[in-house]
């Protein structure tokens, strides 16, 4: 469109023409116009070429070619940890809480003092039971002294035969009643010995349940001794999966008690647990609701951060896929669970694709669908691609042109 200055012009040139209407003014008239015109044209391709937008310049990107690898497959599945004993601590006898004697959520070993129940009344019974035995033990020596004394006497027929026969009746009813009273005494100790609750096993102690001055009985429960080193990792397999593999699992823990393959754990906040398992059992069913078989694996847990109670996954090596494609994991683009590559054709030109994935081997992704092998896929610079194609749509759709150059990885340490 003409601007301002080139209309002004144009109107001073028609003015100028109608005032030579001579021949001779004439021809001056179409010469200044010409110059008028030529000046005009040069305004307006100025301004045309401040008005057009510059094209932006190929984005930078950094590639790696799609490669093939025989890679090992693993299998995946929740699980949940569990200690291998779990001890609800309960009192064998019936009374008022004097004293917790450990730390909640403390380390506690085997035959360690957690609490103490009020001893009186258990003293007064023992001291009972002992009166009573010694009493039984008197009754039994009198029926021993009359059994012994009566006997020639009887012999004799000196005394009735009867009297002996009473003699041998009292000797013997006090004999079951010193046992019987003995049985008691030893009752009496045994409930005086429960008054102080004891850890029967090595393991993290958690939180009382009771609180001193409570009255605490043999249903209540006082705390739980988890051990936790090893510490179990239960989960679930299909029954096919577990059939496929049943004959191996069963000569490996035949043979050893537990399968020489190695287990890892994946935490809940998805760092791999730094030791190994093995697997120990397999249940005895098929559960009927869900048509899996679940299995345990124990793991070393010295300095106890695996906990009762955690979630968190369980992997295991099933086999190898041969001439997997594989890709770094930088260079896969999720949107809403659905999966996408930028491809980069040998001309340069990178265009999107979906791609299907499989599973994670160390730094790189095996992708199952959409890719071939020695394609290029851009890893660095995927931001870049896409403001391009946001500024460009129509390059979108033909292909972006990039400037290629080829990614590095950096040295993680992963296969």
């Amino acid at each position: 469109m003409p601007g301002p200055g080139s209309a002004i012009l144009m109107r001073f040139t028609q003015l100028r023409l109608r005032r030579n209407s001579s021949p001779s003014s004439f021809v001056r008239g179409r010469r200044f116009a010409a110059l008028v015109g030529i000046f005009v044209a040069v305004i307006l391709v100025g301004c045309n070429e401040k008005e057009a937008p510059q094209a932006p310049k190929p984005p930078d990107v950094e590639v790696a070619e799609v490669t093939t690898q025989d890679v090992p497959v693993w299998g995946e599945w929740v699980a949940q940890l569990n200690g291998p004993v779990n001890a609800d601590i309960t009192p064998k006898v019936q009374g008022y809480l004097l004293s917790q004697d450990y730390t909640n959520g403390a380390f506690v070993k085997k035959g360690q003092l957690l609490f103490k129940i009020d001893p009186r009344p258990f003293e007064a019974a023992l001291d009972q039971a002992k009166a009573d035995v010694e009493r039984a033990m008197a009754s039994l020596a009198k029926a021993n002294n009359d059994v012994e004394r009566d006997t020639p006497l009887a012999a004799q027929r000196a005394i009735p035969q009867k009297q002996l026969d009473d003699d041998k009746a009292a000797q013997a009813w006090s004999t079951a009643q010193l046992a019987a009273s003995k049985a008691q005494q030893q009752q009496a100790e045994l409930n005086l010995g429960w008054t102080k609750v004891y850890s029967p096993v090595s393991g993290i102690a958690g939180a009382a349940n009771s609180q001193i001055g409570d009255l605490v009985g043999t249903s209540t429960k006082m705390t739980t001794v988890s051990q936790i080193d090893p510490i179990w990792a239960y989960f679930n397999v299909s029954e096919s999966l577990y059939l496929g593999a049943a004959s191996q699992i069963r000569k490996a823990l035949q043979k050893s008690g537990t399968s020489p393959v190695p287990i890892e754990y994946i935490q809940a906040n998805d760092v791999p647990y730094p030791f190994k398992g093995t697997l120990i059992f397999i249940n005895r069913e098929i559960t009927a609701g869900t048509g899996t078989i679940q299995l345990a694996a124990a793991f070393p847990n010295h300095d106890a951060t695996l906990r009762p109670g955690g979630f968190g996954r369980v992997r295991v090596m099933t086999g190898y896929s041969r001439n997997a494609m594989l890709v770094p994991q930088a260079s896969v683009i999720e949107v809403q669970s659905q999966y996408q590559i930028i491809v980069v054709s040998p001309d340069n030109k990178a265009t999107v694709r979906p791609v299907k994935v499989g599973d994670r081997v160390g730094s790189k992704w095996i992708i199952t669908e959409g890719l071939k092998p020695g394609e290029k896929v851009v890893v660095e610079g995927i931001q870049k691609v896409q403001t391009f194609a946001a500024q460009s749509p129509q390059a979108a759709k033909e292909g972006i042109p990039v400037t290629p150059k080829p990614y590095v990885a950096e040295l993680d340490g992963s296969s």
